[in-house]
Formats: C-alpha cells, sequence, structure tokens
C-alpha cells in the first residue's frame, strides 16, 4: 500500500492542553506515540498543529469569545511552554510545526500550504480536544476535499459524551473513523 500522500497530523498536543486529557495522560500519550512511531516507520510525514499567539496578541479579536480571554490572562504565545509540543511527542528531524491562530488547524497557518506543496491528499486526525481542533480541522479538510481519517483513541475531549457523539454520529461523515491500532495495521 502506497502511503505517498498521506500525513498524520497531530494537533494541540502541547504542554498548556495536553493535562486537560486527565487522568489516563501515559496511555493516551503512548496512543500518540505509537500512531507517530508507525507513521515515520512507514514514511508517512506527521506534522504538529499548536495554537499559539504573538506578543501583545494581535491575532485576537475581542469578539472571540473563546481565545479573547487568552489575551487578558496572558500566556499562550509561541515563545511560552505551553505552546510547545508535549516531550513525549515532540518533532524528530524536519518535520514540520505549524502554528495556527484559531481552532482549526488551517485557520491563520501554513498547514494548506505545506500539505499541497507534498501532494498530500488524505490526512490522519489525532489531536486535543476532539470538539475542537479535530472537528474544526475535519470540518475545513472535508470542504478542502482531503479524504479524512480520524484515530479515535488518539483524541480527546473534556466531555466524553460529546467526543462518543463526535466520533460515532458526526465525524463518519466526513471521514473514516479507527482507532490507532486498526490504522497502523493497514499500513503494514
Amino acid at each position: 500500500m502506497s502511503n505517498s500522500k498521506t500525513a498524520l497530523l497531530v494537533m494541540d498536543v502541547q504542554n498548556g492542553i495536553v493535562p486537560h486529557i486527565g487522568d489516563n495522560l501515559e496511555e493516551a500519550l503512548a496512543t500518540y506515540q505509537k500512531a507517530i512511531h508507525s507513521a515515520r516507520k512507514h514514511d508517512i510525514p506527521v506534522i504538529y498543529v499548536r495554537v499559539g499567539f504573538s506578543e501583545g496578541y494581535p491575532e485576537i479579536s475581542p469578539n472571540n469569545k473563546g481565545f479573547s480571554q487568552i489575551s487578558k490572562y496572558g500566556g499562550m504565545t509561541v515563545n511560552d511552554d505551553a505552546t510547545q509540543i508535549h516531550e513525549a511527542v515532540k518533532p524528530e528531524g524536519n518535520e514540520p510545526v505549524v502554528t495556527k491562530y484559531r481552532v482549526s488547524a488551517f485557520a491563520g497557518s501554513n498547514l494548506e500550504v505545506i500539505l499541497r506543496s507534498q501532494q498530500i491528499d488524505t490526512i490522519v486526525l489525532s489531536g486535543i480536544a476532539t470538539s475542537g481542533v479535530v472537528l474544526s480541522t475535519l470540518r475545513e479538510a472535508a470542504d478542502k476535499d482531503f479524504k479524512i481519517k480520524v484515530l479515535t483513541d488518539a483524541c480527546f475531549d473534556g466531555d466524553p459524551e460529546v467526543h462518543k457523539v463526535l466520533i460515532e454520529k458526526v465525524f463518519p461523515k466526513q471521514a473514516d473513523t479507527l482507532t490507532v491500532n486498526d490504522w497502523t495495521s493497514t499500513l503494514d
């Protein structure tokens, strides 16, 4: 099976967001590590996505209900520890780290340029949170005509019920949903 047109996106697995996974942190990070290891083993590009802002928060509108709180309380700038990719899943070599300024991985970032320049037509999504970056990126990627796979056990949300509804009812309308083990077994 040729994987030359597939990329794995590891989204918002950064220091300031990873603690929101909850009690099963080590197990969750191991799931990401397995997906990343398998992608690298099969020469599938791994692209990291993080949210971060410039000093002074020029990207944040006071109209943005979610992000406007960040500009009031500080933190989450591109140089803050909170916006750095978590050590357990850190990039290697030339793996890109894309900085986004909104919820979707495409919003204000160079992600689409990277995907198109590498002729990637299939993206495999993983990230925190299912109802945030994963949902928004899936919707935008579908509108951009990418083929999409969602790694169900490498997506986490603070609300387990919302996660379940998205994974079981919403995502299958625009993506293939499968576990990391199921995905990696298709690569061999």
